[in-house]
């Protein structure tokens, strides 16, 4: 069975010498010095090896089971639920004022990490609830926030999101699902849906499900949509729970992976909902939980590769396999370890300098939020909305990959299922798909964000990127990153030419690049990443850190991916300024 264990010390390096939180001047960020965070991170870590991870197989081979109506889950998720829930997991970065802690989301992000690699599917049922939470917190009437907050910050209740249907995924201005007013103000809900994450299962006493529906008068296409609060239990005024409600599980999905999860088949037949948020503006209070959830499926992308990557490089320390070609490495055994092997070495570089740079890339992003829900920041607001399809596309795809990479290290043994390995990489797979697939993801990224508010985030970007890399203008040390850097943003900043100069008399020139645009603005920011974090590792060892190994690995790490990932941008640029001839010129009958 694969194991986990917390990469806390890494954490706690983007943190405190990369983002300097303590420093950081966002409100609520004054108390996270470095004990505060270790401690919060060591505790969560313990709850990651020991009550999550043992559990992770068991969720994927005995998957989630519906009788009589109800979903129950593998053996052992109900316990570790409450242990989640004891310890207050749920409610990190909740709101004081509903029994939530009030910490940072940059913090909530960390443990969140941890909990994923540990086991994703678990961890997607708090996931899912604290996104409903959110849509509630930032949408709800007084009244709502007062019924159902508390219970789903404690978990008590869960929460759910209610999009797709049957014929209708990403063109949400299709969908069928109906609500019809009644004379007490709530609304009969009729439809079905289908794709719905921790849908229903045992673990909770009420799921609070977030429902997208057209109600009379709104119009064709997405601005006649609305969003209504569709308890699975009633909830009576006094908030003790009543009868059931008219919605109930079709069946559970048969998935290619997150088997510990339950996806279900939703059907209302007539269910009473409550509107959440204005009439018909469905879709900005639906966005609340969307641009969360992208950010929380970005980290997903690289957190199931991370448990991957740990167990890859024990196995590549363990397995004797041939003999080094420098000489012999191993002279008391019949062969040397895997890792001696220099296509070894890659394979785990590659994997290694992903997931140090996703990690502060999506810890940048987090703390971005921060700053701009916290302190009110316009340009931290613009920012992360620019990052955002970048950190779910660029990251699952990639992370995605490198838990192929670690599956391959084991070869044979990697394709066997007791070894774990086909689970790491059949749960990251979904994470390229649901919250908007990443196609979609890099239509949103070059058809709405750069054009944004003028273009005005990315060019502040741009400017972010030339001052980073002349504040080390004078450390001959910083010149493999800063110099791979400028080179990777100037092709960046051609890429957003070529749409800029041929987008408009030719859309498809645009659109067929997009996808190559957002993986080569995904290494652009890792690039940042890494020289941000090259420079911190720099300054520590200038300033005579004990942990020499760290941040000297810290420095190679990023080097190699300056070195050998940061090239894909070239590649990516080429694909782009080809234009859309290539892409569009069959036709549809010659595919």
């Amino acid at each position: 069975m694969p194991s986990y264990t917390a990469n806390t010390r890494d954490m706690q390096f983007v943190l405190h010498e990369v983002l300097k939180v303590s420093e950081a001047g966002i409100p609520g960020y004054e108390e996270m010095e470095a004990d505060f965070t270790e401690a919060v991170l060591d505790a969560a870590a313990k709850v990651s090896s020991e009550v999550l991870a043992p559990l992770n197989a068991v969720g994927d081979t005995e998957g989630c089971v519906l009788e009589n109506g109800v979903v129950n889950t593998p053996k052992g998720f109900k316990a570790a639920f409450e242990a989640m829930k004891e310890g207050g997991w749920t409610a990190l970065d909740c709101d004081p004022d509903y029994g939530g802690q009030g910490m940072p989301y940059v913090l909530n992000c960390a443990v969140g990490e941890m909990f994923v690699s540990a086991n994703m599917a678990f961890n997607m049922y708090q996931g899912l609830t604290h996104g409903a939470y959110s849509a509630i917190h930032a949408h709800g009437t007084a009244e709502q926030k007062a019924k159902y907050l508390p219970k789903m910050v404690s978990c008590d209740w869960t929460g759910t999101m209610n999009l797709t249907e049957p014929h209708c995924g990403t063109d949400l201005g299709m969908m069928r699902t109906k609500a019809e007013p009644q004379d007490d103000g709530s609304y009969k809900i009729t439809g079905q849906k289908i794709f719905i994450s921790a849908g229903d299962h045992d673990m909770a006493e009420n799921i609070i499900h977030l429902v997208l529906a057209k109600a009379p008068g709104g119009g064709e296409g997405t601005k006649g949509i609305s969003l209504f609060i569709v308890p699975k239990v009633l909830v009576n005024d006094d908030g003790s729970l009543g009868a059931r409600n008219a919605v109930a599980v079709g069946k559970i999905e048969e998935k290619m992976g997150i088997h510990g999860n339950s996806t279900c088949v939703m059907n209302y037949d007539g269910a009473t909902g409550w509107l959440l948020g204005d009439l018909h503006k469905g879709m900005r209070a639906m966005f609340t939980m969307m641009n969360e959830a992208r950010l929380g499926v970005g980290l997903q992308g690289y957190a199931v590769a991370e448990a991957a990557y740990q167990n890859a490089v024990i196995y590549a320390k363990d397995r004797l396999q041939g003999r080094a070609v420098t000489g012999i490495a191993n002279p008391t055994g019949p062969a040397d370890p895997l890792i001696v092997h220099p296509d070894i070495r890659r394979s785990l570089m590659d994997q290694k300098s992903f997931l140090e740079g996703a990690r502060a890339f999506t810890f940048w992003g987090a703390h971005l939020i921060d700053r701009a829900h916290k302190a009110g920041d316009a340009e931290a607001e613009g920012l992360i909305s620019l990052m955002t399809p970048v950190i779910k596309g660029f990251l699952t795809d990639k992370g995605f990959e490198t838990a192929v990479l670690a599956q391959q290290v084991y070869g044979g043994h990697g394709y066997i299922e007791e070894w774990g390995m086909s689970q790491f990489a059949r749960d990251a797979r979904i994470t390229m798909i649901y919250e908007g697939a990443n196609g979609v993801q890099a239509l949103d990224l070059v058809g709405r964000k750069l054009a944004q508010d003028g273009g005005k985030h990315v060019m502040a970007f741009f400017e972010m990127i030339k001052a980073e890399c002349k504040a080390h203008d004078a450390d001959d040390r910083m010149k493999p990153f800063t110099d791979a850097l400028k080179a990777a943003s100037k092709q960046l900043q051609a890429a957003g030419m070529f749409f800029m100069q041929n987008g408009m008399k030719n859309p498809n020139a645009a659109l067929s690049g997009s996808y190559d645009f957002m993986h080569l603005m995904g290494h652009v920011c890792l690039g940042l990443m890494w020289t941000r974090m090259a420079q911190a590792a720099y300054a520590a060892l200038d300033g005579g850190a004990t942990d020499k190994d760290f941040y000297e690995g810290k420095i190679a790490t990023g080097r190699y991916y300056m070195a050998r990932q940061l090239p894909a941008c070239a590649m990516h640029l080429a694909r782009i300024e080809s234009g859309a001839d290539p892409v569009m010129s069959l036709a549809a009958e010659q595919f």
